[in-house]
């Protein structure tokens, strides 16, 4: 099977004499430029890791600079058209950084600070007055509409010259006639520009060479006022692909601009004695880990951490997609950018605002970009051959005609000019980027984290998906479900003793009976003479009486338990219950049993899966009771689970299950089985695994996800064949109308223009999804 894995950065063997250099690049609005300025700078010698976002609107590379400058990258950016704006690099500061190297470049954002926004003139970004700096973090200044961009002021007077070209033709045609030259040249001067210095660079075959070839050959054949309309239209169509690429990338801004620029600092390592427990306010991008902070109701969590005192919802729904606010306590995780409800709560840092969760799934959407779907690999090279293509096919009827069978040449050559137009691959191009990008972002705002277009479009063909059972399909955390005194205890009582013998054990189940009796508001007594009983419990003496908390069969062993307690014990395991016996002596004390619980939502997952004709199945190391318990509450037939595996085990399975399968595990035990699987996916919260391990991730814990992901795949690649068709089919009915002599240039550019409009609305329309199951 094919595994569509994340790409990884590149790691640098060679820093100081290849230092990674970081841009902004403005006009960087589209997936042939994206295309553009990869295969240009990948030309550059000593160039080396180039990675373009079309998200952040950046370009990284490794340089070498004693082959090739700096300023020759620079220099070549502008002569395409773009203007690049470098970017602050500061050195990893944390073991996580050091490791993967790029996690802390400028580019990304840091502590709620957006560095996409610079002083550039593209749709959406406000110019005037110079960005500014400061620990490494770049501001972004205000947005700004498109008629004040550079793009849109070349549109306005393209348009006016165009205008103002009409009116004469009527009142004064010689001098009309002349202004039609002049707003043609006007319009293809900046493409001209750009063409030329694509062809210098190695890309003779650019969209900006076959539009200028159109509108200069139109002059020369003596129809300037089409050559007009044509860079017009093309003007405006590069307008609309901006605007639509800040529509794209304001989901990810917007969870950029989440975490609040300052924080409440109650202690911190600047901070002298007397002033522990003052909240001061200070940069979120100033908090450490180890810091306290204060969140008071109303405000945004300015940094990942563990609540130290207190206890509020908190609406995790920008970070996670959980609509509904979660309630959290003394112990439980927060994350920067959740807005606390109602309490007043003591947080302390566990990430620094680099590498907190908002970062992390920001690093991660620009890494994405990196792993393309094989759909748009077929179409990036189909491309590089349509184009040459096209050419050739305009030539030959432009000149085939008039030289073989004596046509006059005007007329071949206007239809040779409007192929080159039809020709033109932007809409081509930009079908499944534009679709890719709005999925993940659509996919992002609801907790879904797909890591590129290889796993987008592998999810929505998958037929099979298995799943680990603890900490998946189940919550990961036993309880106490029934506690059933056997020598006349109350169970409050019998409870508060076996969380005696248990206090102080990390054991889950041991955690789970101490959690128990102290919601039951028992006080632990304090153990002594605690020991271990090898695989089967714990002994300890409480309140000088020598107790132990083993399992039924450790118990049965030893003559405690009757026959009837035996069955009453083995009752409670075969509706799928751990169970834990309290022993004094030789006399048992208390049943207990515990359960890890089922997700609230993981029947309803399952169901919403078969609904979209894809097979769940459960994998489990558990004991085949206890998996077999769980599936009938979950509704699985008993022939989808497979209980007491080890990871050999699932790793076999998951080659034999019918492909493309899907992984959902924790990301750690499940590593085997989640790497053999064509697509795998972690249940999240935020954590690093969940976000660091599998090609997908559920922010939230819900297992529905999982069916939301396959829908939004699904409703991807249904518009990308929406959108390939729409750039195909509107060209081809263009095409056979040219051949016919039917269309005119600004017929043809408008077939151009209109593909291109159509697909990026038509990309847009996925910023608006929503799953249509549960």
């Amino acid at each position: 099977m094919t595994e569509p894995k994340p790409t990884a950065p590149a790691p640098d063997s060679s820093p100081t004499a290849t230092p990674e250099l970081a841009y902004f690049v403005e006009g960087m609005d589209c997936a042939s430029c994206v295309q553009k300025v990869e295969a240009v700078m990948a030309r550059l010698p000593g160039a080396a890791g180039v990675k373009t976002s079309f998200t952040r609107q950046t370009l990284k590379l490794r340089l070498d600079e004693t082959q090739t400058p700096r300023d020759t990258v620079e220099r070549n950016l502008r002569a395409l058209g773009y203007v690049p704006t470098p970017l602050a690099t500061s050195a990893p500061t944390s073991a996580r950084e050091a490791e993967h190297g790029d996690h802390n470049h400028a580019g990304h954002d840091h502590a709620g600070h957006d560095h996409t926004g610079h002083t550039h003139e593209h749709p959406g970004h406000k110019a005037g007055g110079a960005a500014h700096s400061h620990a490494g973090h770049t501001h972004e200044p205000l947005d700004r509409p498109w008629f004040q961009t550079g793009q849109g002021r070349l549109v306005l007077l393209s348009g006016a010259l165009l205008l103002v070209a009409w009116a004469l033709s009527f009142a004064l045609p010689q001098l009309g006639d002349w202004a039609f030259v002049a707003a043609t040249l006007v319009g293809v001067f900046p493409l001209a520009r750009r063409a030329l210095a694509a062809a210098r660079l190695g890309d003779p075959f650019s969209i900006d060479m076959l539009v200028t070839l159109a509108a200069v050959g139109a002059l020369f054949i003596g129809e300037a006022a089409e050559g007009a309309v044509v860079v017009f239209f093309f003007a405006v169509g590069e307008l609309l692909e901006g605007v639509a690429a800040g529509r794209a990338r304001a989901g990810v801004k917007a969870l950029a601009a989440l975490a609040p620029r300052t924080a409440q600092r109650l202690s911190g390592p600047d901070l002298g004695q007397a002033q522990q427990g003052q909240a001061e306010e200070v940069p979120a991008d100033a908090l450490r880990i180890g810091d306290l902070i204060r969140v008071r109701p109303g405000d945004r969590v300015p940094a990942d951490g563990t609540i130290q005192e207190g206890r509020s919802a908190l609406d995790d729904s920008a970070v996670t997609g959980e609509s509904v606010p979660v309630e959290k306590g003394v112990g439980d995780t927060v994350y920067a950018g959740s807005v606390n409800a109602d309490g007043v709560l003591t947080v302390r840092v566990t990430r620094e605002a680099h590498d907190n969760t908002i970062a992390r799934i920001l690093h991660l959407v620009e890494e994405a970009e990196e792993s393309r779907a094989p759909t748009a690999r077929f179409i990036e090279r189909f491309s590089r051959w349509y184009t040459p293509g096209v050419v050739l096919v305009a030539a030959l009827t432009a000149l085939v005609p008039p030289l073989l069978f004596g046509q006059a040449w005007h007329g071949a050559l206007y239809r040779g000019l409007s192929l080159l137009l039809i020709g033109c691959p932007c809409a081509l191009v930009l079908s499944v980027p534009a679709a890719i990008t709005s999925g993940l972002s659509a996919g992002t705002r609801r907790g879904l984290l797909v890591k590129g277009g290889a796993a987008l479009e592998t999810l929505g063909r998958v037929k099979t998906v298995a799943f680990d059972k603890t900490g998946t399909l189940t919550a990961g955390s036993p309880g106490v479900t029934a506690v059933l005194p056997l020598a006349g205890q109350t169970e409050t009582e019998a409870l508060r003793l076996a969380a005696g013998v248990e206090a102080g054990s990390t054991h889950p189940l041991a955690q789970a009976i101490t959690r128990a009796a102290t919601e039951r508001g028992a006080p632990i007594p304090a153990p002594t003479d605690a020991r271990a009983l090898a695989g089967a419990g714990v002994s300890a003496t409480i309140e000088g009486r020598a107790l132990s908390v083993t399992s039924p069969r450790y118990a049965a062993a030893q003559g405690w338990l009757s026959a009837a307690q035996t069955a009453q014990a083995a009752d409670l395991e075969a509706q799928g219950q751990t169970v834990a016996v309290l022993t004094g002596g030789r006399l048992p004390l208390a049943l207990i049993a515990l359960r890890d619980e089922p997700r609230p939502d993981a029947a309803q997952a399952l169901s919403l899966l078969e609904r979209l004709g894809v097979t769940p199945v459960m994998l489990t190391g558990d004991n085949a009771r206890a998996a077999q318990a769980t599936a009938r509450t979950l509704g699985l037939p008993e022939s989808s689970v497979q209980a007491e595996l080890k990871p050999e085990d699932k790793l076999r399975i998951i080659g034999e299950l019918p492909c493309p399968v899907a992984m959902v595990g924790d990301g750690i035990n499940d590593a085997p089985a989640l790497a053999r699987a064509d697509v795998s996916i972690a249940m999240g919260g935020g954590t690093e695994v969940a976000l660091e391990t599998a090609h997908a991730a559920l922010l939230a814990p819900q297992v529905r996800g999982v069916a939301w992901l396959v829908e939004l795949s699904r409703a991807v690649m249904s518009n990308i064949r929406q959108n390939v068709a729409f750039a195909l089919g509107l060209k081809a009915v263009f095409l056979v109308l040219t051949l016919l002599g039917i269309t005119n240039l600004w017929m043809a550019i408008l077939a151009d223009t209109g593909a291109t409009a159509l697909v990026t609305l038509n990309a847009l329309r996925l910023l608006r999804w929503q799953p249509r199951q549960g």
